[in-house]
């Protein structure tokens, strides 16, 4: 298990230049890009996704969030873009790993995992032994006709998140209806390495400096 001195905060469903510069200011560890989803808000093309990723200082992480699921499509995804993290928030086969591995060694992987019931633990685990750097846990639905692969705003099983943290040999972030009501519930239930929020520090859709300044007060108080 992975407890960092500070949960580390990603700001998901960036959608401008001025959005990045406003997380990374107010202390964001890293920036998350939406690719084409099946449903879903936050979605960004990938020309804007690669100006907001060039524009981004290290040692702020660019995450390209991908539908895509095989090994050829998530390449030339992240070849568009340039992000140095790709999430996965679709399963993948198990050989898509080491695919992913060979043709972008200095990517990191960060696989979702949407936290139904227990049996997401296996899933989490078996993720790891294939090889990823981090999971995510989050609360969409992707056995759905129409697949919610995020961006839900809900609040997932934070009992089974917590059994996959303590289970995990690698960082777990913990996404899903996190605000400044229940972050630090959040953090003390599951005790993530980081936190992904999206709808939380938003009005209108738009990244609003109040809510997210109120946030990371919370993490840093």
């Amino acid at each position: 298990m992975h407890l960092p001195l500070r949960t580390r905060i990603k700001i998901c469903c960036i959608s401008s230049l001025d959005e990045a510069q406003l997380a990374i200011r107010l202390g964001a560890d890293a920036l998350g890009l939406v690719g084409q989803m099946p449903s879903g808000p936050g979605v960004v093309a990938d020309g804007l996704a690669a100006q907001i990723v060039r524009s981004t200082p290290p040692p702020v992480a660019t995450f390209m969030l991908t539908s895509e699921t095989s090994a050829v499509a998530i390449v030339a995804h992240q070849q568009r873009v340039g992000a140095n993290t790709i999430q996965l928030v679709d399963a993948v086969r198990p050989e898509t790993y080491a695919q992913l591995r060979s043709a972008l060694p200095a990517i990191k992987l960060v696989q979702v995992i949407h936290v139904i019931d227990e049996r997401n633990c296996d899933e989490a685990m078996q993720a790891v032994q294939n090889g990823v750097d981090a999971l995510l846990l989050d609360s969409g639905n992707p056995n759905l006709a129409v697949k919610e692969l995020g961006g839900t705003g809900r609040v997932h099983n934070w009992a089974v998140s917590r059994q996959i943290v303590e289970q995990s040999s690698v960082p777990v972030f913990l996404a899903g209806g996190l605000s400044t009501d229940n972050v630090r519930r959040a953090i003390d239930t599951v005790g993530p390495f980081g936190l992904d929020v999206c709808s939380g520090v938003r009005t209108n859709g738009q990244l609003d400096a109040h809510k997210l300044e109120s946030l990371m007060r919370l993490l840093t108080d």
